[in-house]
């Protein structure tokens, strides 16, 4: 990319959650922007998008040579088959594509990346650089520094994954259930004598599908209850957001050999991921050892306080840049085992912040 004081950037799914965290962090973090371009949909065509205090038109995201003329980075996030027929037509105006989608992850010719992980693939790419997954970005964070240091065989890992995981609809969704649910109890005949009976008898209610709670972004219930990722279960008996964080992260670490199982679940959190992870090394390594190398590690917060029993929680780590580990202590079924908790903002770290810093390697 040619060096210049200033750049022309333009936000694809500006209207979105990631979008609208990306055009934050712009703010946040002083991007150079010299021209700020937002796009979207027909339905928020014209909707204003506010940038530095100015309010800007959304533009339809139209399909076609010319859309990208003058542009130098675009952060793109409106959804993977959207990406895939604009992203050629960036390309083709020399804008480079910082796409947030599954788009191209997988693709052999495209940098996936973890800009404290492997910053050097940024240097391959041919218009596109791909932002991992945000389960499997919250997960290197934490294990990639231990993995230089002491490669790791193994590596078991449960998530815990926020509404906000799937857009502004999947937070609202929570709070509607929840709101409708609170509402059913406080009309309860038994509410205001005997809450807890209250409680039960509308607990009854959605468990037995005789009233259940309003549905439309969730397969499931989402207010107080949790269930496996809703992606589609695969012939392997795993979800696609499994195989996704198995996949983004051998290729990441550019490791085939480092073996990854995971279990995802969605949780009625608003925002924040969090994540169980056992890791299997190839030497023993101490949970001092490994504390040393992750409070030494950039994008990294150590939260590990026994004592006060205080670890990780997706509440702290909302609105945070950094990914919390905690709970760092050895796997008593494995000779050369550690467990850890770990939590982090998939909203900024997970998405939008890891997009806009390989915009910041990239300018540099």
């Amino acid at each position: 990319m040619k060096k210049k004081s200033k750049y022309n950037i333009a936000v694809v799914g500006a209207k979105g959650a990631v979008g609208h965290e990306m055009i934050r962090i712009l703010e946040e973090r002083n991007f150079p922007v010299a021209e700020f371009h937002p796009f979207g949909s027909s339905r928020t065509k014209n909707q204003p998008v506010r940038f530095q205090g100015k309010d800007y038109p959304n533009r339809e995201l139209k399909f076609e040579s010319g859309v990208f003329d003058g542009i130098d980075i675009v952060l793109s996030s409106p959804g993977a088959s959207v990406s895939k027929k604009f992203v050629p037509y960036a390309i083709e105006s020399d804008a480079i594509v910082i796409d947030n989608t599954s788009a191209f992850r997988m693709h052999p010719k495209v940098p996936l990346v973890i800009p404290e992980v492997n910053p050097q693939d940024i240097r391959k790419h041919a218009g596109i650089i791909a932002n991992p997954n945000c389960s499997a970005i919250i997960m290197l964070m934490a294990i990639a520094p231990l993995h230089r240091k002491n490669p790791i065989k193994r590596v078991l890992c449960a998530t815990y994954q926020a509404v906000s995981g799937a857009g502004a609809t999947g937070m609202i969704e929570l709070y509607k259930q929840s709101e409708e649910f609170v509402e059913r109890v406080q009309n309860n005949p038994d509410y205001s004598k005997d809450l807890l009976s209250a409680i039960r008898n509308e607990i009854e209610q959605v468990q037995s599908d005789k009233k259940p709670l309003a549905k439309q972004v969730f397969p499931h219930q989402i207010a107080f209850n949790l269930f496996s990722h809703n992606s589609d279960i695969e012939e392997s008996g795993y979800n696609g957001e499994e195989l996704k964080m198995i996949a983004e992260s051998r290729k990441i670490l550019h490791d085939d050999k480092i073996r990854i199982a995971t279990t995802c679940i969605r949780v009625p959190i608003l925002r924040a991921h969090s994540e169980v992870l056992y890791l299997e090394f190839e030497k023993r390594m101490s949970p001092e050892k490994a504390a040393d190398i992750l409070k030494k590690s950039p994008g990294i917060e150590i939260v590990d306080f026994a004592e006060k029993n205080y670890f990780p929680m997706p509440i702290k780590a909302s609105g945070s840049d950094n990914v919390l580990v905690g709970r760092i202590r050895e796997d008593l079924s494995l000779r050369n085992g550690l467990a850890l908790f770990v939590a982090g903002d998939q909203l900024r770290k997970g998405a939008a912040l890891n997009a806009v810093q390989i915009a910041e390697a990239l300018i540099s």
